[in-house]
């Protein structure tokens, strides 16, 4: 499979991983302290042929994410669940090197396009995130994980999930869809029955 779009890792271990899986060309962020240079390279390979961003499904990955996607608003992303990216020994950290190439090709065939106008964002609100528990609730880390496997957006803590939705442009429609087929899945099954009237999002 061919990959048009340059693919954004963090090092060359994630390079060599994902060319075992597709054929494509990669710019390596070199760890979470991403330098202008490396961001001036990343739009103008954008603007040649587009980029997708792979980054390790953890903190520091997230944060190199959204720098990224604050540089580059029209970027596209590609997220790997975090229990496809654990390391075979406890030492070493979750990352893309660690996935399986199967793992790999589906994240990279689930694509998603960042928007660049606020124009365009979804018409979903904070109150939609409380009705679907994802917020404000015991089971609500449990939920958006799900979720954000269902939807292909990654996961997040309570504080982003709206952002991240809007700049996928999630509607509400699709929002409840995939939360109907999460709980018939029976995915939620052994969920906490208490509910934490709160409005913390994390």
């Amino acid at each position: 499979m061919r990959v048009n779009e340059v693919i954004i890792v963090e090092g060359k271990n994630d390079t060599a991983k994902v060319k075992l899986a597709v054929e494509a060309d990669t710019i390596e962020t070199k760890g979470s302290a991403i330098s202008k240079e490396t961001l001036k390279m990343i739009k103008h390979a954008n603007e040649k042929r587009g980029v997708i961003v792979l980054t390790d499904p953890d903190y520091p990955g997230n944060r190199i994410r959204r720098i990224i996607t604050e540089y580059v608003p029209s970027c596209k992303h590609a997220f790997l669940p975090k229990e496809e990216a654990l390391p075979s020994s406890p030492n070493k950290n979750v990352g893309i090197e660690n996935a399986s190439v199967e793992s790999i090709l589906k994240a990279l065939q689930n694509v998603q396009q960042s928007q660049e106008t606020l124009s365009m964002i979804s018409d979903i609100e904070k109150l939609d995130l409380i009705h679907h528990k994802l917020i404000g609730h015991p089971d609500a880390k449990k939920r958006r994980e799900l979720l954000g496997k269902q939807l292909h957006i990654g996961m997040t803590n309570g504080k982003q999930l709206l952002k991240r939705l809007h700049m996928f442009q999630i509607s509400k429609r699709k929002l409840d869809e995939a939360m109907l087929y999460i709980k018939r899945k029976g995915d939620l099954d052994n969920e906490s029955t208490i509910y934490c009237n709160t409005e913390t999002n994390e």
